[in-house]
C-alpha cells in the first residue's frame, strides 16, 4: 500500500493530502453513495401499487451502510489518524469536531429549517412539529430527527475520537474489536444516535483491521469476492422479494434484523471491495468521480430529491407505474444536485468548499 495514499473526503482524515489516490476506495465509496442516494428516494411512504421498492431498500440497508463504515474505518486506519498519539488527542477531537459536528448542525439545522419552510407551499416528508421539537428530534429523540441522514456524521466523529485511545491500550485491536462486539449486542436506545453507533461501530473497526492487514487483506479480497458477492445475493434475496420482512431498516434493534445485518454486512466487505477492483468496475471512472465528491452527495441528495420531488408532485403522480421514471430523475438530482451545487457554488465559498470536500 506504500504506493498508493489516503482519499480525501469524510471518509479520510489524513495528515496530509498526499499526490495520489487509492482509487478502489473512490470507485467503493461511489458505488456506496449510488445505493444511499437509492434508499433515500422515499422518506415514509411508499407509493401506491409501488410494491417492490421498499423491500428491495431495506435489502440495500442490508449492506449499504456497513460498507461505508468499513470504508470509513479503513481510510482512517490508513491515514494514520487512528494511532494519533496521547498528547494529540485533545487536537484530533477538536479537528474532528470541525470536520463533522460543524457539518451536522449546520446541515441539519438548514434541512429542519427548510422543511418547515416549505411544508407550507409543497409536500415534503418527514416534515417536525416545529422548530424546537425539531432540534430536539435532532440531537437527541434521533429516530425522529428531521434529517435522519446526519446520523452518519454523529457516528463517525465518535468512532473517531475512541478509536485512538481504545487502540493504545495493551492488545487494543483487540480490545476495539471486543467493544464494537459488545455495543453491537447491547439494546442501545435511539438516543444522540446510540443505536445506530453500537450498530455499525463493528464495520468500522473491521475496515481499520483490513487496512492494518493491508496486502494480505487484498489478497483475500482478490480471491473471495466473487463468492462472496454470490453469497451476498442469496442472502438477501429474500429480503428484497419481500419473503422475509423487517421493522424499519438502518436503526432497527434486536435480533434477527440485526443477524441479518451482521451476515449481509459481513459478505459485502469482500464482495464490493472486490467488486470494484475487477471488471468493468474497476474502469468506473463515473464511480471513481462520485467516490471523490462522496462527502457533498450524502450532505445534498436529500434536499435535491426533497425540492425535485415537491415540484413533480405538483404536475404527476408518482403511484404505481409512474414510480420508475420518476425514481429515475430523483436518482439524477440527488446525485447531479450535489455535484453542481459543488462546482458551480460552492467552489467560490471557500469554508464551505472545505467542509463539503
Amino acid at each position: 500500500m506504500s504506493s498508493t495514499s489516503i482519499p480525501a473526503g469524510p471518509l479520510a482524515f489524513a495528515p496530509a493530502r498526499p499526490a495520489t489516490r487509492q482509487s478502489d476506495l473512490d470507485r467503493a465509496k461511489g458505488l456506496a453513495i449510488l445505493l444511499v442516494v437509492f434508499g433515500h428516494l422515499v422518506a415514509r411512504q411508499t407509493p401506491a401499487g409501488v410494491t417492490w421498492y421498499d423491500p428491495m431498500r431495506i435489502a440495500v440497508y442490508l449492506f449499504h451502510m456497513p460498507l461505508f463504515m468499513y470504508l470509513s474505518g479503513y481510510v482512517t486506519f490508513l491515514s494514520g489518524a487512528a494511532r494519533t498519539p496521547r498528547a494529540e488527542w485533545p487536537h484530533l477531537v477538536r479537528r474532528r469536531a470541525g470536520r463533522l459536528l460543524v457539518p451536522f448542525v449546520v446541515f441539519g439545522l438548514a434541512v429542519l429549517c427548510s422543511k418547515l419552510l416549505v411544508s407550507r407551499f409543497a409536500h415534503v416528508d418527514n416534515v417536525p412539529q416545529g422548530f424546537w421539537p425539531g432540534v430536539r428530534a435532532l440531537v437527541w429523540d434521533t429516530e425522529h430527527s428531521p434529517a435522519t441522514e446526519v446520523w452518519y456524521i454523529a457516528a463517525l466523529f465518535a468512532f473517531c475520537v475512541i478509536t485512538p485511545p481504545l487502540l493504545s491500550l495493551r492488545h487494543g485491536r483487540a480490545v476495539l474489536l471486543g467493544a464494537a462486539v459488545l455495543v453491537y449486542l447491547l439494546p442501545l436506545p435511539p438516543m444522540l444516535y446510540l443505536d445506530r453507533i453500537g450498530s455499525y461501530l463493528i464495520f468500522f473497526v473491521l475496515g481499520g483491521l483490513a487496512a492494518d492487514a493491508s496486502r494480505r487483506w487484498l489478497v483475500v479480497v482478490d480471491r473471495i469476492w466473487l463468492p462472496a458477492l454470490a453469497a451476498l445475493a442469496l442472502a438477501v434475496l429474500p429480503v428484497s422479494l419481500g419473503w422475509i420482512s423487517f421493522h424499519w431498516t438502518e436503526g432497527a434493534q434486536g435480533f434477527p434484523y440485526k443477524w441479518a445485518l451482521l451476515v449481509a454486512g459481513l459478505l459485502s466487505l469482500p464482495a464490493m471491495h472486490g467488486l470494484v477492483r475487477h471488471g468493468a468496475a474497476a474502469r468506473a471512472s463515473v464511480l471513481a468521480l462520485l467516490g471523490r465528491y462522496v462527502f457533498v452527495i450524502y450532505l445534498l441528495n436529500t434536499v435535491f430529491i426533497g425540492l425535485t420531488k415537491a415540484v413533480l408532485l405538483e404536475f404527476v403522480s408518482w403511484e404505481g407505474a409512474h414510480f420508475v421514471p420518476f425514481a429515475l430523475v430523483l436518482m439524477a438530482a440527488g446525485v447531479c444536485g450535489p455535484l453542481l451545487t459543488k462546482r458551480l457554488v460552492l467552489r467560490h465559498l471557500p469554508a464551505l468548499d472545505r467542509a463539503t470536500d
